[in-house]
């Protein structure tokens, strides 16, 4: 596939994958509608990405937790290009806290920002992507496949997304769109540090060791590589794709091995 002139939504872009999805199909020609609540952030990153690229780009404030922001951010892209090839459902939180000891306010944040945005954006968008036979993809996690000890709101609303982009996929079967989830192995971002704790503060330090993980950058060249081979699914890592069959084939072992796995990290919240 050649992204060179298509319009592409990237929501969360102001970091992480969402920002190194920006940098991977600018290197290919594809102009892009970035969208974050960080606005000055968001402008920096537009502003490099057109002198480096000679593309262009377009920074939208974008709070994805809030209907009236997604449906603004699809108006834009449409006055600014008049067209959308594909929306990158990115923009998320993530969480650190034992469900007993939780604020019920966190699951609902962390709900309305990955499950809730990324239907916002696709409802508003699905028309023009139906026109160009474009691409939808959610960027999702193992933890949409495997319920994860200490991230009951982000696996909840990874699994709500993951179920809602296999519905909407088997909806569009005959249309020509093609719908894909991406779920990246732990990756290298600040998403860990940003995570909520169970008074929905964020964490400001990272659990886990970051330099053993994925690069956004690698993530986002996956994503780029799987919407043009059109590719249903991307579960990234070896160990993502063991925990997913194990999960599926022998669940009581799997339950031991991720309490396993998540007594190591650090400040284990299970012992």
């Amino acid at each position: 596939m050649d992204f060179k002139n298509k319009v592409i939504i990237v929501t969360g872009a102001s970091s992480g994958i969402g920002k190194a999805c920006a940098e991977e199909f600018a290197k290919r020609g594809a102009n892009l509608v970035l969208a974050a609540r960080q606005y000055v952030t968001l402008c920096e990153i537009t502003s490099d990405l057109e002198k480096r690229y000679d593309i262009k780009a377009v920074a939208v404030q974008t709070d994805v937790s809030k209907e009236e922001d997604c449906k603004l951010l699809i108006k834009q892209a449409l006055i600014t290009f008049d067209r959308i090839d594909i929306l990158i459902n990115n923009a998320g939180l993530s969480m650190r806290a034992l469900f007993n000891e939780l604020d019920l306010s966190v699951l609902k944040n962390l709900m309305d920002v990955n499950f809730w945005g990324t239907v916002y954006c696709t409802k508003y968008a699905l028309p023009e992507i139906l026109k160009v036979k474009g691409s939808i993809v959610g960027v999702s996690s193992i933890a949409g496949y495997r319920g994860l000890p200490g991230r009951t709101g982000y696996s909840a609303s990874k699994f709500a997304m993951n179920g809602f982009m296999e519905s909407l996929r088997t909806e569009l079967l005959k249309t020509g769109v093609h719908v894909m989830v991406a779920c990246p192995g732990f990756t290298a971002s600040n998403i860990r540090v940003t995570a909520l704790a169970k008074d929905g503060a964020s964490h400001g330090e990272t659990s886990m060791e970051e330099g053993k993980m994925m690069s956004a950058d690698t993530v986002a060249h996956t994503i780029v590589d799987g919407i043009a081979a059109r590719k249903r699914t991307l579960i990234m890592t070896g160990q993502g794709k063991l925990t997913v069959w194990i999960n599926k084939l022998l669940p009581a072992l799997a339950d031991k091995l991720v309490f396993n796995h998540f007594t190591k990290e650090k400040n284990a919240l299970i012992k």
